[in-house]
């Protein structure tokens, strides 16, 4: 399940980690009782480590059929782009010693009824924002539904069960706001939490575009106190501004009305050697990575992230997706999506791996 960290250790302790390690390291559809009353039997019964663990190929799988999808965005919609292969759709994974409940769409409209989720995060928050849609309308086909999308801001809502799930696009979760002097990453600031109060449940995401650079970085200046600067080690820009993050967490959320969770590190597969395989990247992949370790090994961004976590006071649920993630070498776009050219191996296909990320959240959220 979740992990909930609600620890306070020394911030120096942890700089003096980030500086050293940087320098060494850089489908049943049913709608009867008796089938919500086993779903709460399944849910209840799982008491392991969900993130630990195998995929293993379900011909059940995928969750749902992509052309019968209406929320999937071009850019992750692989099979409609061409993609010729099909064992990618079809594993499932499997944690060590439990199994995970089975997503079952009708049980959290009805569980939901009434409350707004919302996704907050880069363009792999509109991942998993569009794989949850799909999740939830391969179960009610037939509701009826609102989607609206304006510039930064998208919201769906399943209208007979009044279930809103929003999407705030953010590439930092810290402001970037333009100056005089030019765009400014703020990494002490985050006024645009207003727009995230009120809210059920929120999922946050950020790390993809701490390691932009050059024509593709959105940012002028990274501001850090009262001081301007042009750059810095980004991992220790990431820990600032999540450590921002962290604060406005405990400041701001009341813990007995909103579910707070964080989507973890999603992990790229441009380079080859990361799994023994040097000349490759993630185009042409079709199985996932089989090893007990992924050579690769655990990116710095997660232990990061990790140390941040456990300065919270207030429960937030994370859901650790990186390690099962790594081993996803063959669920990227690369060739195939409809508005990405070249290659992509930071993004997913839909069905794919975000399936699993949800999965991972609905379990965690009607456990907890």
């Amino acid at each position: 399940m979740g992990f909930t960290y609600r620890g306070n250790p020394s911030f120096f302790f942890f700089f003096f980690l980030c500086l050293s390690t940087v320098s060494a390291y850089i489908n049943n559809n049913t709608s009867s009782n008796n089938g919500e009353e086993e779903v709460r039997r399944e849910l209840a019964s799982g008491r392991c480590n969900w993130f630990r663990g195998n995929w293993v190929y379900d011909v059940k799988y995928p969750l749902y059929d992509p052309y019968k999808c209406p929320f999937i965005d071009p850019q992750f919609n692989c099979k409609k782009y061409g993609r010729p292969d099909n064992a990618y759709l079809k594993y499932r994974w499997q944690p060590s010693s439990c199994s995970l409940p089975r997503f079952n769409g009708l049980y959290f409209l009805r569980r939901m009824r009434g409350k707004k989720i919302m996704f907050v995060g880069d363009s792999l928050s509109t991942n998993m924002w569009q794989s949850l849609a799909c999740l939830i309308h391969a179960w009610v086909p037939n509701t009826r539904y609102t989607l609206l999308r304006q510039k930064g801001l998208a919201s769906l809502t399943f209208e007979e069960y009044g279930v809103t799930l929003m999407l705030y696009r953010t590439q930092f979760l810290v402001d970037l706001n333009v100056e005089k002097v030019g765009r400014v990453l703020k990494l002490n600031s985050i006024k645009q939490g207003n727009m995230w109060r009120g809210m059920d449940v929120l999922i946050f995401n950020s790390w993809h575009w701490w390691t932009h650079t050059e024509h593709i970085q959105p940012w002028d200046y990274m501001e850090d106190g009262n001081r301007l600067y042009k750059d810095m080690n980004r991992l220790i820009a990431f820990y600032k501004g999540m450590t921002t993050w962290a604060r406005w967490v405990n400041a701001y959320v009341d813990s007995s009305k909103t579910k707070v969770f964080f989507n973890g590190v999603s992990p790229t597969h441009y380079e080859g050697k990361d799994w023994g395989e040097p000349m490759n990247s993630c185009r042409s992949q079709t199985q996932p990575f089989y090893g007990r370790r992924y050579p690769g090994g655990t990116p710095m961004a997660w232990v990061v992230l990790n140390k941040v976590m456990r300065r919270l006071r207030k429960p937030v649920h994370w859901l650790d997706i990186t390690g099962l993630s790594q081993l996803r070498k063959d669920a990227h776009p690369s060739a195939f999506s409809g508005n990405h050219p070249g290659n992509d191996c930071s993004h997913w296909c839909l069905p794919g791996l975000p399936d699993t990320w949800n999965v991972l959240f609905y379990s965690t959220l009607f456990s907890s």
